[in-house]
């Protein structure tokens, strides 16, 4: 695997999503709960795809290195 050091950005929506799981988690099933936690990961979905494209990298190392590096920072 290539060695790809991803923006903060990523990072950061990254983060956002793991923190909304933990948040969906802590509650009930329902619709509601998982609604942010699905928005947040849909976001670093489309944010991990378009660096992936605009950098010419591979998409799924983009994503691996992106939450390799928030669970790094012990945020995931």
């Amino acid at each position: 695997m290539a060695n790809i050091e991803p923006p903060d950005d990523l990072i950061n929506l990254q983060r956002k999503a793991a923190a909304a799981y933990e948040d969906a988690m802590r509650q009930p099933y329902t619709r509601e709960t998982w609604a942010p936690w699905l928005e947040a990961a849909e976001a670093v979905q489309a944010a991990v795809t378009a660096h992936a494209e605009a950098t010419g990298q591979n998409r799924y190392e983009v994503e691996m290195a992106v939450k390799a590096a928030v669970r790094q920072d012990g945020d995931e």
